[in-house]
């Protein structure tokens, strides 16, 4: 079979799932036996969102091969449990900056570079790197924005030639839109969807499925009235109502019939049942936990909480697993700076367990610090990631190493540095400020890591030898090894040659862990990563204990 390809846009308002629906759909079709890959194309003119504010955008998920990327291509990995590459997240900005790039290269020999080929033909061959990345049955490309908005045209005009070039029998339109209900009224209103489709229908795009969100299920006869004036067929205006959970959504699609319809559509022959089992399973599970358990999460961007997409996920799946339900804590890191030993105490007097995760720059640093001071010191499970690594061994190196003003060299102020850039010479470390941010070395994705045997994450990865995705800067300065070391911190995950150290643990704290890369991008709904799964774990045995000793 040759490659298919699906594309999703959306209409009426921004955020409607397109992401969701796209990954949801991708679960579908490899239920089905079929290869998929999911790409997206972002309108906005970032390269990447490598330097995007997390609070402005979400979270930024990191790839295997490293490549910096938006939070809907988290979604993608979890649904379909298939790691993605660079190429599945592209830009306007990447698409203008190879352009550019080719052009000062004399690429195109001097003729003139214009929107109309050249960029609508970058944009193309994007679409098409992908089919050739492991020649999948399936291609879903999500169109990032809203139809209509300036900015997304020539997207919407490269996959209108991508239809026409391998034949309409190879593509299918899927549009996500809204169903606005009015309250006084008792209406759901269909009028803003047909609008929609006719501004697509103007860049020469009739939709094939219409995916229409609303918060109160609708009847046949406005599915016949959004089929007549958007001329879909009726079996192919889906119903994608509000649900509690997103991984609820695969088997709701797959009750409205959407993966039958695609499949009808694009003539794929070996269409089978699904196998969906595993999936409901899970969902039962979902539904199931009742329990509550407290996790504190102190991050620096909780403004918004997709800035930790990936990072609430991996708890919510590890607790699924122990049938329980998360409820996130969120502190500010700030929040904790200035206040007393005993105060900080208090505010985590009802947490089962603290989690840091990662950042960049010095703004709340002290406050993360001092989560972790709470953690050791009170003996709740605490889990770092990334900067929550590096704090976490600064707070240990203060008050129990003796390093009195340790610090990382990114928390602009003099200090004994605990941590250094990687990959730069004493000669450039002292002239920092003379590189731009953005050129400042860093590892970022996979990465392997060696385990030191019988130590505690050892025991929980099962094996000796792991890999993990990276994105960070700083590496521990190997001058202060041996002496945190001395002082209990066992330093149980390095980098193959022994150089780099990965992660730590405290023998005798009942969990204290540390890791300087970032495995919430691997964890899955039905596979949780295990370094949140102990976290949970333990939380749960701290959990019995708080309660217990309030009781007496």
């Amino acid at each position: 079979m040759s490659t298919k390809y699906i594309f999703v846009t959306g209409g009426v308002v921004s955020g409607l799932g397109k992401g969701i629906t796209a990954a949801a759909l991708g679960r579908l079709l490899i239920a089905r036996g079929l290869t998929v890959r999911i790409q997206k194309f972002d309108p906005y003119i970032n390269v990447d969102p490598a330097l995007m504010n997390p609070t402005q955008h979400g979270e930024i998920f990191i790839t295997e091969d490293g490549a910096e990327t938006d939070l809907d291509i988290g979604h993608y990995e979890r649904f379909t449990d298939v790691n993605l590459s660079r190429e599945s997240d592209i830009t306007s900005g990447k698409v203008y900056r190879d352009v550019i790039t080719r052009e000062r290269a004399g690429g195109y020999h001097g003729g003139t570079v214009q929107v109309v080929p050249h960029i609508i033909n970058e944009i193309k061959e994007h679409v098409f790197q992908v089919s050739r990345e492991g020649d999948p049955d399936v291609v879903i490309a999500e169109i990032g924005g809203t139809i209509g908005d300036m900015e997304g045209q020539p997207f919407i005009e490269a996959i209108r030639q991508v239809s026409y070039q391998v034949g309409r029998d190879n593509v299918l339109f899927i549009h996500v839109t809204l169903l606005p209900y009015l309250t006084k009224s008792c209406e759901l209103k269909t009028k803003p969807t047909q609008h929609s489709v006719q501004k697509l229908l103007s860049f020469g795009i009739q939709p094939d499925i219409l995916v229409c969100r609303t918060e109160i299920p609708f009847d046949q006869a406005l599915k016949q009235k959004l089929a007549l004036y958007c001329n879909v067929t009726e079996e192919a205006v889906i119903q994608n109502l509000d649900c509690d959970s997103v991984y609820e959504l695969p088997l709701m699609l797959e009750q409205e019939g959407l993966a039958r319809v695609v499949c009808n559509h694009l003539g794929i022959a070996q269409y089978v049942e699904p196998d969906l089992s595993g999936w409901k399973d899970l969902v039962e599970r979902i539904r199931a936990a009742r329990r509550p358990l407290n996790i504190s999460l102190v991050g620096k961007y909780i403004e918004l909480y997709d800035a930790y997409y990936s990072v609430t996920e991996a708890l919510d799946h590890a607790s699924i697993a122990h049938g329980v339900m998360p409820v996130i804590d969120w502190i500010s890191a700030e929040d904790l700076e200035g206040l007393s030993k005993a105060e900080v105490a208090d505010r985590f007097k009802d947490s089962d367990a603290i989690l840091v995760p990662g950042g960049f720059g010095p703004r709340g640093m002290e406050g993360m610090i001092a989560a972790a001071a709470a953690a050791r010191d009170n003996n709740i499970p605490y889990l770092g990631l990334g900067l929550g690594m590096q704090m976490a061994v600064v707070e240990y190196a203060r008050n129990v190493t003796g390093i009195r003003d340790a610090h990382t060299d990114e928390c602009e102020a003099p200090c004994s540095d605990i941590f250094y850039y990687a990959g730069l010479t004493d000669e450039m470390i002292q002239n920092l400020s003379a590189i731009p941010y953005s050129e400042q070395p860093m590892r970022i994705g996979a990465y392997p890591m060696r385990l030191q045997e019988g130590s505690r994450l050892a025991s929980i990865y099962k094996s000796l030898e792991t890999s993990e995705r990276h994105h960070h800067r700083r590496e521990l300065n190997p001058a202060f090894q041996a002496e945190l070391s001395a002082s209990g911190m066992l330093f149980s995950g390095t980098s193959p040659d022994g150089l780099l150290v990965e992660a730590f643990e405290l023998p005798g704290h009942p969990c204290y862990m540390g890791i300087i890369s970032h495995p919430e991008f691997k964890s899955r709904p039905y596979r949780p990563h295990p370094l949140f799964d102990e976290l949970i774990r333990c939380a749960l045995a701290y959990q019995k204990k708080r309660k217990a000793k309030n009781v007496e």
